[in-house]
């Protein structure tokens, strides 16, 4: 059976992986419910490892420096527990070579809709590319699943803003939704936080 990691760590987590982000978002992260969210958020709060930051009518939490140590020895722990720590550790490798050729379509396509850049790119081909990268993510994921529920779901979003992108090219890689691009760089992070890495 697929392991589960508890909330207040899912919290956490969904705080490093979002980069900065509203309560409501960081709940929906994991499904759970915001209110259940928002108490772990205030307990990380009082311990130093998540902030608020209030601008002009908008807010969100960030990871301070020691919640972001704290949560890479959590996660570090439960790897170690639940014996996935190989596992992981394969799967990033796997995952470089995509991650190369995701970064490259995303920036080329970027060149391309500005006229930049001496190659030109059409959108079927950034999509064939990033559609090839979506069937790797399917089978990484299913790997990772296979002993830790919370890696769940990335390929589904990334296809599924794979699909709209072939109408509304937004979704490569624009900032305001679950793009290509943001669902991806959402997994690396998952990665390399889970090994301790840096990027």
């Amino acid at each position: 059976m697929s392991h589960r990691t508890p909330t207040d760590i899912l919290v956490l987590h969904a705080v490093r992986i979002l980069g900065y982000a509203e309560t409501d978002r960081i709940a929906a992260r994991f499904a759970m419910p915001a209110g259940l969210a928002a108490e772990h958020l205030l307990d990380a709060e009082a311990r130093g490892w998540v902030t608020h930051i209030a601008f002009a009518g908008d807010g969100g939490w960030s990871l301070t420096e020691a919640g972001k140590v704290h949560g890479e020895r959590l996660l570090a722990a439960e790897l170690d527990r639940c014996g996935t720590r190989a596992v992981v550790v394969r799967v990033h490798r796997d995952f470089l070579p995509h991650n190369v050729a995701v970064a490259d379509s995303c920036t080329a396509w970027q060149l391309a809709e500005i006229g930049l850049g001496e190659a030109t790119v059409t959108i079927g081909e950034t999509i064939s590319r990033l559609g090839t990268a979506a069937d790797a993510l399917a089978e990484l994921e299913a790997r990772l699943v296979a002993g830790m529920d919370r890696f769940a779901g990335y390929h589904q979003r990334f296809a599924g803003a794979v699909e709209r992108a072939g109408t509304e090219p937004a979704w490569i890689t624009a900032t305001d939704r679950d793009s290509c691009h943001r669902v991806w760089f959402e997994f690396h992070e998952d990665l390399i936080a889970s090994l301790g890495l840096t990027r």
